[in-house]
């Protein structure tokens, strides 16, 4: 559980700030706590996803890819990461 948690907290998100009338995507640190409740969002809503029989199969097997390094959490995280990246230019926004 410690392991796919881990593997899911995010270090950085994005968050929208207007400036001169335009939204920009701005990345910001998240502290720990904020980030393993974000990661734990995230596992909830992708065992939701899952095809399966009930919650506790559904949970357990994103449990258990998200401490492989897989599945829809992972991907999640690194989807925020990549748009932290990719909006780096506007972290001076903050």
């Amino acid at each position: 559980l410690r392991q796919a948690i881990r593997g899911v907290t995010p270090d950085i998100a994005v968050k929208a700030r207007r400036v001169g009338g335009s939204t920009h995507q701005v990345p910001i640190e998240i502290g720990s706590t904020q980030g393993k409740a974000l990661a734990i969002r995230w596992l909830l809503g992708a065992s939701r996803k899952r095809p399966g029989r009930n919650m506790a199969f559904k949970l357990s097997s994103e449990l258990v890819d998200a401490a492989k390094g897989s599945g829809d959490a992972i991907r999640k995280k690194e989807e925020t990461h990549r748009m932290a990246e990719a909006n780096r230019a506007f972290a001076h926004f903050r």
